[in-house]
């Protein structure tokens, strides 16, 4: 192995981390490279730990041990980078309760106020308990697997770097599943004036919910590609910059001030046919409110391996996560019927 386990770590977790797509230098050492040249390197030392099937059996343990370490640390913060809009993420140890403290939220701030100097008979103040609460997330184990031809290991075409960024991918795509899962479960529980459920979309309707949202601080309104493409102002009062941007995006970024922030949508399987997020959704959130979604990481990653028939391999990964939906009185929901998962 030509570099040791510390800096090989170091490189397995850059290469995790790295956005093949973006044209920018990553240190390592005192050089810098570009991604390709960095992904290259990780390729060339997992060849090295398993070129051979002997190799491959001294080193199972540490290519293990890499692919745990690098998940553990680069699964929560791509989690974040991606979801941490309206997600709060929070790692724990194995065996502790994840708890989510809820946060006082503007509204109940801006009662207590009112209450500050209003005095009783005899000196009494006036009593008011602000809403935070705190919230356990149960965490379960989620899994993702690669499996590996024992002819292709053989024959030096297994690639433990692609093993890796399949299991990750396979790991996000559960989490987010289980976020839409969660943000549709927790519909129902939205106080009536607080959503909106339309065959179309219509202005009237958003506007008003945004005029809800917006009583608790500035809202931001969250949606897939599908939904934010349907809201768009009469032909009239259509500007030629809004043309530009729906010709270029199109979506309009801004909606009468209020950013619209577009979700990543996958698909459930490879045949395209099932969304992962239900597009007939937009969530408008405040700044400053509670994020609706709480993500728990409790523990390590465990790598395992499993021997089939055939002697093909799959690479098993568990990880215990939980993920929680809450929603406060300050978020709005708004529900385009016409648009559907198939």
């Amino acid at each position: 192995m030509a570099l040791e386990f510390k800096d090989l770590l170091k490189l397995s977790k850059q290469v995790a981390k790295a956005n093949p797509s973006a044209p920018v230098a990553y240190s390592f050492g005192d050089k810098s490279y570009n991604y390709s040249e960095m992904n290259e390197a990780l390729r060339t030392e997992y060849a090295a730990l398993a070129g051979t099937y002997r190799d491959y059996k001294i080193n199972q343990n540490t290519i293990f041990s890499l692919m745990e370490q690098t998940i553990d640390d680069v699964l929560p913060a791509k989690v974040l980078e991606q979801y941490g809009q309206f997600a709060e993420i929070k790692t724990f140890a194995q065996g502790d309760k994840p708890l989510f403290v809820q946060k006082i939220t503007t509204a109940s701030r801006r009662r207590a106020k009112q209450f500050i100097g209003k005095v009783g008979l005899a000196g009494l103040y006036e009593v008011f308990r602000l809403d935070g609460k705190s919230y356990e997330v149960t965490t379960n184990a989620i899994g993702g697997a690669a499996q590996i031809g024992f002819e292709e290991f053989l024959d030096g075409n297994i690639d433990f770097a692609e093993v890796l960024n399949i299991v990750m991918e396979g790991l996000d795509e559960c989490i987010y599943i289980e976020i839409e899962k969660q943000l549709i479960g927790a519909v129902a529980n939205v106080q009536p004036a607080n959503k909106s459920v339309q065959t179309t979309f219509k202005e009237t309707e958003m506007d008003r919910l945004i005029a809800i949202a917006d009583s608790y601080g500035k809202s931001a309104i969250y949606c897939t590609f599908e939904f934010a493409a349907t809201m768009i102002p009469s032909d009239a009062r259509m500007s030629e910059a809004m043309k530009n941007a729906m010709w270029d995006n199109g979506y309009l970024g801004n909606y009468k001030g209020h950013q619209v922030i577009v979700l990543p949508q996958s698909f459930e399987d490879e045949t395209n046919t099932t969304k992962v997020l239900n597009p007939a959704y937009a969530w408008l959130i405040p700044s400053g409110a509670t994020k609706p979604v709480k993500i728990a990481f409790e523990g390590g990653t465990i790598v395992d391996e499993y021997v089939n028939y055939d002697r093909s391999r799959e690479i098993q990964v568990y990880k215990k996560v939980g993920v929680r939906a809450i929603f406060t009185n300050d978020i709005c929901v708004y529900e385009n019927t016409s648009l559907t998962r198939t």
